[in-house]
């Protein structure tokens, strides 16, 4: 299983929410860029990097942010928030970005995402499915849709989509532990399909019982800022998994 930190960006700042809500903001003392460097130095090889400005604008904002990480690390990175035209997925691709995360626009305008996979090809794509009471949330979280889960997940893995992230909503940045539950189901339905774990992660107990549901890999944030998992011990664990 592969540990993914996230990299939540606003105004060019590593930041992290509380459930979504931008009203709940802990703004961290490091660019992202430092922090990619970090990771990449312990041994890390993924990196989620979410442009949180772009995903309430509509837009991509923080073009700067994800042009250094890219250019002065070799992390595979996947990078989302506002991803809107075709012309957004053309300029992440170009920087070496390894996938484009998409969410709300697969949600609101699934022809033009169909497009997109037909295009550039399913596997250069992570499919965010952020979910809530249930359904399927956008726009940063701020926007209940009338989709349900796995309807969703289901449209768009027959499309070939092969890497899907699944953050439960009411667990994100509480540091109260993931919905292993949640995981384990997606697994179970979708068992050739790359599932990826996100919110809740509070201690390397919850990084094992994800492995132990058979997760492809977990997105790690607010417990590495607030020292509830240190690097030394996402090193650790990536060796023993040599």
């Amino acid at each position: 299983m592969q540990i993914i930190p996230a990299i939540d960006i606003i105004d060019g700042k590593c930041v992290r929410l509380t459930e979504g809500d931008y009203q709940q903001k802990s703004v961290y003392g490091i660019s992202p860029l430092d922090m990619a460097k970090t990771y990449e130095a312990h041994g890390i090889q993924r990196l989620h990097v979410v442009d949180l400005d772009g995903a309430k604008a509509g837009r991509v904002v923080n073009w700067q942010s994800i042009e250094q990480i890219s250019a002065q690390t070799n992390l595979h990175i996947d990078f989302g928030g506002g991803v809107k035209t075709i012309e957004d997925v053309e300029r992440i691709l170009s920087l070496g970005v390894r996938y484009v995360t998409v969410g709300s626009i697969a949600v609101k305008e699934p022809q033009i995402f169909a497009e997109w996979l037909e295009r550039f090809g399913a596997h250069r794509f992570m499919l965010g499915a952020d979910v809530k009471d249930g359904n399927i949330m956008v726009s940063g979280w701020m926007e209940a849709s009338e989709m349900k889960l796995f309807p969703f997940l289901e449209q768009y893995v027959s499309k070939g989509v092969e890497n899907v992230f699944c953050t439960d909503i009411a667990k994100d940045g509480k540091l109260e532990g993931p919905s292993i539950e949640l995981y384990d189901s997606l697994k179970k339905n979708f068992p050739k399909t790359n599932i990826i774990a996100s919110g809740g992660v509070s201690c390397m107990d919850d990084i094992y019982k994800l492995s132990e549901v058979h997760c492809d890999g977990v997105i790690i944030g607010k417990a590495i800022y607030e020292n509830k998992i240190s690097i030394s011990q996402i090193e650790q664990y990536i060796n023993e998994s040599k």
